[in-house]
């Protein structure tokens, strides 16, 4: 299947967080913290959303750093997914 965002809207993947601190310390599944960078699967169209014009700032590939509790999380293929708004980027790592 191929999710295409509509709108603003872009489909991302979590990036595997560490699972040692810098002191050697192995953490568990429940002392992870939700990672908040991701890939960028799909970006959709923007356009119009909302009587506002939307220009896409972020392309397919790129890494990003997104709001904490942003999107709806999705399971497709087997793979976990998050749709988020293009304003719930924060920033491109490069």
């Amino acid at each position: 299947m191929i999710v295409k965002p509509l709108g603003d809207r872009v489909v991302i993947k979590n990036v595997e967080s560490e699972e040692t601190t810098k002191g050697g310390i192995i953490l568990t599944g429940a002392a992870k913290e939700k990672p908040q960078m991701a890939e960028v699967i799909a970006v959709g169209p923007g356009g119009n959303v909302d009587g506002k014009e939307i220009t896409m700032h972020v392309e397919k590939g790129q890494k990003v750093i997104y709001s904490k509790y942003a999107g709806t999380e999705v399971k497709l293929n087997g793979e976990e997914l998050i749709i988020v708004r293009q304003s719930d980027i924060l920033a491109v790592v490069e």
